[in-house]
C-alpha cells in the first residue's frame, strides 16, 4: 500500500462521506472508502429501479452504508447533512443547487475518478474525444501489454472502459502503467492530469448534459490542463479544435504528438511537434527523432480509414516506450471491439453488422465510409441536442433502407431528405417501434449482397440502459433469424 493511500486513510477515516449515484464505479468506490475505514456513508440515487435497490440491499447487509436516499428529490437534504466529502457520479452536473450549498458550507465535492488519480501511484495514460476513444484506449492497452508481456510490469485498463480500479489500488505498483477512457463528464471537474493525455477529436456531443458547445470543449480540453512538466499530449492533427489546441500547446513548449491518416495534415507539425503519425502509400508511420514506427494498413484486421488512424493515435501514446515487434503484432492480431463495426453472422448472403457504439450523427458518419453501398441500416434513439444535417449525405451515398426508431427519426429523416441526392424511388424509409419489428423489417427488405447495419447515431437512453444493451439486444434478434 502507497504513502498517498495511507495518508488518504488517516484523513478519511472519520470523515461523514455521501456517494451519488449508484452505478457501476460508484460501488468499487463505496467498498474502497469502506477498507479505508469510513463508517458513515449515505448512498443516494434518483432512480429505484431493481438494480438499484438489489446493490442498496446489499451494501445495506455488507455494512458498508448507513443509509441509502432515492426518487427524484434525492439530492434535497445534501445541504444541511454536513458531508465532508462529497463523491458524485459523472453524469450529474456539479453546479446544481445542493451540491453548490454543500461545497459553500465546507464539502469536499470529488468523484471516483478523481480520487483514483489522486492516489494511483504509476503512470496514467488516458483517452476521451467524440469518436475513437474505446478503440484508441483498447489499442493503447494491447501495445504496453504486447510490450510488458513476461516483465513484472503490469498494464491496468479501467475508466469507461474494463472494470472500475479504484477498490483495487493497494495491487497497483510504481512500475505498471494504467490506460483509462474518459468522459466529458468525468473531466469537467478534474483538478489532475495523466501522464499521457490523448484527444481523439471534438465534435458537439452530448449537449443534452452540457449548457453548451464551449463547455464540452472545455470539458475535453481539461485532460491536459494540470499536466507536469514531463507530459505528453497526443492530438488530432486535421480535427478542427485540436489542431487548434496543438498549437497553443507547441507554442507553450509542450511535448506534443499529432496523429492523421493525412499525412499533408500531420507534417504541417513536423518541424515543432514531438513526433507525427500518419498514413503515405497505404502504409502507416509514426516519425520523430527518437522513434519511427511502420506497419502496412492493409495488415490490420479491421476495417474503415478510421480505425488505420486509431492505431495511429494509440502508437503515438506509447512512442516512447513500445517497439516495432509490439506494433506487428498487436496490428496484426486486434480484431476490434464489440459494438464498433462488428460482424453479427451472414445469412441468405446478407451479412449483419453491430455498430451500436455509433452514439452521434459523426460516428455513424465514419461507420458507413467503411461500406460501398446496398446497405439497410437501422438508426435513432435518445436526442443528445446535437445537429444532424451532416449525416444525411453520408446515408444518402450508401443506404436503400433506413429504418428509424425512436425519438431522433425525424432530425435523421429531415437530414436525408434535405440533401440534394436523396430520391425517394431509391431508398425506403420506414418508422418502428421496436428492435424487433426492425430488425424483421431489415431481414425482409434486405437482398443478397446486400449489409444490414445496426448505426443509430443517437444514444440508447431512449429504449436502453446503455449502447451494449442496445447491440446485444440487435444481435440477439439477428441470431434468431
Amino acid at each position: 500500500m502507497t504513502n498517498n493511500i495511507l495518508k488518504f486513510k488517516e484523513k478519511i477515516n472519520s470523515a461523514k462521506v455521501a456517494v451519488l449515484g449508484l452505478g457501476i464505479s460508484n460501488i468499487p468506490l463505496i467498498r474502497f472508502l469502506c477498507e479505508c475505514g469510513v463508517k458513515d456513508i449515505t448512498a443516494y440515487d434518483k432512480f429505484a429501479s431493481p438494480q438499484v435497490i438489489s446493490n442498496i440491499e446489499m451494501l445495506k447487509k455488507d455494512n458498508m452504508i448507513k443509509k441509502a436516499v432515492t426518487g427524484e428529490d434525492y439530492l434535497k437534504e445534501i445541504p444541511s447533512e454536513k458531508f465532508d466529502y462529497i463523491f458524485k457520479s459523472p453524469i450529474i452536473r456539479p453546479d446544481v443547487i445542493p451540491l453548490v450549498k454543500a461545497v459553500e458550507q465546507g464539502a469536499c465535492l470529488t468523484s471516483e475518478m478523481e480520487l483514483f488519480f489522486e492516489l494511483c501511484p504509476c503512470k496514467i495514460y488516458a483517452i476521451t474525444g467524440s469518436d475513437g476513444k474505446t478503440t484508441t484506449t483498447t489499442l493503447t492497452y494491447k501495445l504496453l501489454q504486447a510490450h510488458y508481456e513476461g516483465t513484472d510490469t503490469k498494464v491496468w485498463l479501467g475508466g469507461n472502459i474494463g472494470r472500475p480500479l479504484i477498490d483495487i489500488l493497494p495491487e497497483i505498483k510504481a512500475q505498471d502503467a494504467a490506460v483509462l477512457e474518459l468522459s466529458s463528464f468525468q473531466l469537467m471537474t478534474m483538478k489532475k492530469s495523466p501522464d499521457v493525455a490523448v484527444i481523439t477529436n471534438v465534435t458537439p456531443n452530448h449537449l443534452d448534459v452540457h449548457k453548451d458547445y464551449n463547455e464540452y470543449i472545455e470539458a475535453k480540453t481539461n485532460i491536459l490542463n494540470f499536466q507536469k512538466d514531463d507530459g505528453v499530449v497526443v492530438l488530432n492533427a486535421a480535427n478542427e479544435i485540436t489542431s487548434g489546441i496543438a498549437a497553443k500547446c507547441i507554442a507553450q513548449g509542450r511535448k506534443v504528438r499529432l496523429f492523421s491518416v493525412h499525412k499533408k495534415s500531420a507534417s504541417e507539425f513536423t518541424a515543432s511537434a514531438d513526433g507525427c503519425a500518419f498514413m503515405e502509400n497505404g502504409v502507416l508511420k509514426y516519425v520523430s527523432s527518437l522513434n519511427n514506427y511502420n506497419i502496412e494498413r492493409a495488415a490490420l484486421k479491421v476495417p474503415g480509414e478510421f480505425n488505420g488512424e486509431n492505431l495511429l493515435t494509440a502508437v503515438a501514446a506509447c512512442a516512447d516506450v513500445i517497439t516495432q515487434r509490439d506494433v506487428e503484432k498487436v496490428a496484426t492480431e486486434f480484431s476490434g471491439v464489440p459494438h464498433r463495426c462488428e460482424l453479427v453472422r451472414e445469412l441468405n448472403g446478407v451479412k449483419y453488422y453491430n455498430s451500436s457504439i455509433d452514439s452521434s450523427p459523426n460516428r455513424t458518419i465514419q461507420t458507413l465510409s467503411v461500406f460501398d453501398g446496398n446497405v439497410v441500416m437501422i438508426a435513432g434513439g435518445k436526442d443528445k441536442n446535437i445537429p444532424y444535417d451532416d449525416v444525411g449525405p453520408a446515408i444518402c451515398a450508401k443506404v436503400k433502407v433506413l429504418i428509424l426508431i425512436g425519438p431522433t427519426s425525424e432530425k435523421i429523416e429531415a437530414a436525408v431528405r434535405a440533401c440534394e441526392s436523396f430520391d425517394e424511388k431509391k431508398m425506403k424509409i420506414f418508422h418502428l417501434n421496436n428492435y424487433e419489428d426492425g430488425v424483421k423489417c431489415a431481414y425482409d427488405n434486405a437482398l443478397k449482397g446486400d449489409c444490414v447495419l445496426l448505426s443509430p447515431a443517437s444514444t440508447s437512453f431512449d429504449l436502453f440502459r446503455n449502447f451494449e444493451e442496445r447491440g446485444n439486444t440487435f444481435k440477439n434478434y439477428v441470431l434468431s433469424l
